[in-house]
């Protein structure tokens, strides 16, 4: 059976875990900067900076979801960021990633958000096509990142 719930203070080890699963998945384990001590400051205090949707399947952790809230100028209104989805291997092809996704378009629905955007390598062909079958699309722009 899938669980899906919102993430709390007593999974920040299970949440870097799964942070550096997705990073070893793509060969991008060098980036991943944060730590649990830091997740849990910026993650589950006061004013939290993102939000995380755990899975699990039959009571074991399967996968994640993690997202920021953000602003478009353009649209004119509050979006989802969605900065992960991933699901361990052992767990993938049984819907934990739609599940995942399902739960992350209800939470913008309760609140009246009705956009989530994300990045997706585009080389990440079954990425893409899961995403396809859900419905999104996918823009053309590119993405530039300036860091200092």
């Amino acid at each position: 059976m899938i669980e899906i719930r919102e993430a709390t203070k007593e999974d920040v080890g299970v949440l870097f875990e799964l942070i550096i699963g997705i990073a070893k998945f793509h060969d991008q384990e060098q980036f991943v900067a944060t730590n649990p001590q830091e997740m849990l400051r910026a993650g589950f205090g006061d004013t939290p900076k993102f939000g995380a949707l755990l899975a699990t399947y039959d009571g074991e952790v399967a996968g994640y979801l993690s997202y920021t809230w953000n602003y478009s100028i353009w649209n004119g209104a509050d979006y989802m960021n969605m900065d992960d989805l991933f699901v361990w291997e052992a767990f993938r092809g049984k819907r934990i990633g739609e599940k995942l996704m399902l739960k992350a378009k209800h939470i913008c629905q309760n609140k009246g958000i009705r956009l989530i955007r994300w990045e997706v390598q585009q080389d990440n062909d079954k990425a893409i096509s899961f995403y396809d079958r859900l419905g999104a699309k996918m823009s053309p722009k590119g993405v530039f990142r300036w860091k200092f």
